[in-house]
């Protein structure tokens, strides 16, 4: 099926300011309250949210085979579970309805006033009920970070890096949209010279610059999905913080791995970009040395050209842009992590999350998370105000932003945002 709502071209009769993450060639999907307080599945051209619910009882999806209330529901699951024929229908249409040169709704303005607000007049929700959140580690960069800091830099990486994408089931209840403030967890750290564990709220409060897929139904229990057809299960991604305690994880993760170091939050945006919509930017991945194994084999380009951003802004300051990274830098693609997830029979369902890991490039500057930034607290930043990070403090907004930009073309994520506030007592 023809991906029309990508032609370059396209210019919407909706104003879209210069530099917006949301021209008509992006149409992403979320949920949002209205100033009714009504809840309504949504898209968003420029500045401007669309209520899809309404549209869809007005009239303007006829011929496309949809339920009534597709769009009338808290969350996109049921959307994302018709599939890729469905999505790819409805964002065609929804770009048709919002050309320039389409008169139908533009010049209606009793409907326009029923499906068109300014954003100041929604209040953006999780766009998926996340039934299985997993976290994976699949940036080269990041685990070499890591290994070199926790163990001896000249074997950085475990001897199964390099052959199977590796990940860890993660809490969904506390997956978060942008701008939901976030408390600094309490929970027990290494022991000191007395041998007891330490106590209280944690001291290294960390970020992760990543980026997480949203699955469809992929596979019933037991059976496996192909690398070829991997990307079919995928709809779109959003940019993810995922928070870390990382003296809370350094105490708990022999031998299981993280679990109340990761689990008290983690940062999405709001819009999820569908996969379509990112097609114009796909580019090749690092070079897999040794070569994965066959059910792993991947041929074409693999990766996305995402242009990655974390800023901190202290309470009452401005923001400090901290690091530039790339999402074409992960080591182990999308489609491989959601093959390798169900190689042993594991079921995938419609609204599932998987993160891709911290995403770290080869210099410095990219480093995606304070822990490798100031080299485990050894290098502290200086921000604009001239005050000092070794990891982040209370009051502090990471921010986050990704983007793709080539030709002219930009197509972004929107806002991912978090203010740390105190723990409580």
């Amino acid at each position: 099926m023809p991906l029309t709502a990508n032609d370059p071209s396209r210019v919407s009769w909706i104003d879209v300011p210069q530099n917006s993450d949301f021209p008509i060639q992006n149409i992403p999907f979320g949920v949002f309250l209205t100033r009714n307080d009504i809840i309504t599945i949504g898209t968003r051209i420029g500045d401007t949210a669309i209520d899809l619910g309404a549209l869809h009882q007005l009239g303007y999806f006829k011929g496309i085979d949809l339920t009534e209330d597709i769009f009338l529901q808290d969350s996109l699951n049921d959307f994302i579970a018709d599939g890729r024929k469905t999505w790819r229908l409805v964002r065609n249409r929804i770009s048709d309805i919002f050309l320039k040169s389409n008169q139908e709704l533009q010049t209606n303005r009793a409907h326009c006033d029923k499906i068109l607000f300014n954003l100041d007049q929604i209040e953006m929700q999780l766009p998926v009920d996340v039934g299985d959140y997993t976290d994976f580690y699949a940036s080269k960069e990041h685990a070499t970070n890591v290994g070199s800091l926790f163990r001896d830099p000249e074997n950085a990486l475990l001897p199964n890096w390099l052959h199977i994408p590796i990940g860890y089931h993660g809490r969904s209840s506390s997956i978060i949209p942008s701008g939901t403030p976030i408390r600094r967890p309490y929970g027990q750290t290494r022991p000191g010279e007395d041998s007891v564990p330490g106590f209280g709220p944690s001291k290294l409060l960390d970020f992760e610059l990543e980026m997480a897929f949203i699955t469809t139904d992929a596979n019933d229990l037991g059976k496996r999905v192909p690398i070829k057809e991997a990307e079919d299960y995928i709809f779109g991604l959003v940019q993810f913080n995922d928070w870390s305690a990382r003296d809370i994880q350094a105490w708990e993760y022999v031998p299981l791995g993280p679990f109340l170091g990761k689990s008290f939050a983690s940062t999405i945006s709001p819009w999820i970009v569908t996969l379509d919509a990112l097609e114009p930017f796909r580019t090749q991945g690092p070079k897999q040395q040794p070569m994965p194994l066959p059910y792993l084999n991947q041929s074409g380009p693999m990766n996305f050209d995402i242009n990655l951003e974390a800023s901190i802004q202290p309470k009452d300051g401005s923001p400090t842009l901290v690091c530039k990274s790339n999402f074409k830098y992960m080591y182990w693609s999308m489609a491989q992590q959601l093959t390798h997830h169900t190689v042993n029979g594991c079921n995938l369902r419609s609204g599932d999350m998987l993160g891709s890991g911290t995403i770290s490039g080869p210099t410095k500057d990219s480093y995606g998370s304070m822990l490798e930034l100031t080299w485990k607290g050894q290098n502290p930043l200086t921000l604009n105000d001239g005050s000092q990070r070794k990891f982040i403090n209370d009051g502090d907004t990471v921010k986050m932003r990704a983007y793709c930009q080539k030709d002219g073309l930009r197509i972004g994520f929107g806002t991912c945002d978090g203010e740390v506030l105190p723990a409580l007592a």
